[in-house]
C-alpha cells in the first residue's frame, strides 16, 4: 500500500504562512529529496493556486538558481491532483476531483506506486483526522515569527495522534528536520 507523506515548513513558533519567513537553497534540497519518491502530489485549491503556475513557470524557464530550477523540475514531473469545488481548471499533469476526499485518497492508497505527498494545512488537516496520513516531515525553521497561521489552527478536529519519531537532523542551515511515523 501506497504512504501518504506531509511535508511542510514550520517556524519555530509553529506559523506555517509562506510569507512569514522563507526557506534557502537547503530547504530545496530537502524538499526535493523528499519528493524523488513521491508519484503523486494532493492539494487543495489554494494550495495548488500557490504552486501553480509558479513552479512549472520556473522548470520550464530555469530562471532560478540550480538548487531552485531542481525542486522546480522534480515538482513539476509529478502528476496532481487538486481537491476542489470552486476550481474550474488545472495544467499541465494535474487532474482535478471534486467528489470525497477521504474515499478517494483511501482508494489512491491502494494503487501501486511510490508514496503520495500531501501539502497546505486544510486538506492534510481533513486526512490527519481520517487517519489517512502515514509519515509526517516538519522542517522547522530557526525563526521566530510571532504572527501568521499556526499549523493545525482552526482544524475542528479534536483528535490526539501519536507520532513516533523516526529520524531527525540539523541542517547547516540551522533548521531541523523532524521525520515522524503515525503509529
Amino acid at each position: 500500500m501506497r504512504k501518504v507523506i506531509y511535508g511542510i515548513n514550520l517556524s519555530a513558533d509553529g506559523c506555517c504562512d509562506h510569507t512569514k519567513f522563507g526557506g534557502g537553497g537547503e530547504t530545496h534540497e530537502y524538499f526535493t529529496d523528499l519528493m524523488r519518491d513521491v508519484d503523486l502530489i494532493i492539494y487543495g485549491r489554494k494550495t495548488y493556486e500557490l504552486m501553480v503556475p509558479y513552479w512549472p513557470d520556473v522548470a520550464k524557464k530555469q530562471s532560478e538558481t540550480k538548487v531552485v530550477n531542481e525542486f522546480a523540475q522534480t515538482f513539476d514531473a509529478i502528476d496532481k491532483i487538486v481537491f476542489s469545488r470552486t476550481l474550474d481548471k488545472v495544467e499541465g499533469n494535474t487532474k482535478l476531483i471534486r467528489s470525497n476526499l477521504g474515499d478517494e485518497v483511501l482508494k489512491l492508497k491502494q494503487e501501486p506506486g511510490k508514496n503520495i505527498s500531501i501539502g497546505g494545512v486544510s486538506l492534510p488537516s481533513e486526512l490527519i483526522a481520517l487517519g489517512l496520513v502515514d509519515e509526517f516531515y516538519f522542517l522547522v525553521h530557526p525563526t521566530i515569527v510571532g504572527e501568521g497561521r499556526r499549523l493545525f489552527d482552526d482544524t475542528g478536529f479534536d483528535l490526539q495522534q501519536r507520532l513516533k519519531l523516526a529520524d531527525s537532523r540539523v541542517l547547516d542551515s540551522g533548521c531541523v528536520s523532524l521525520h515522524y511515523l503515525k503509529r
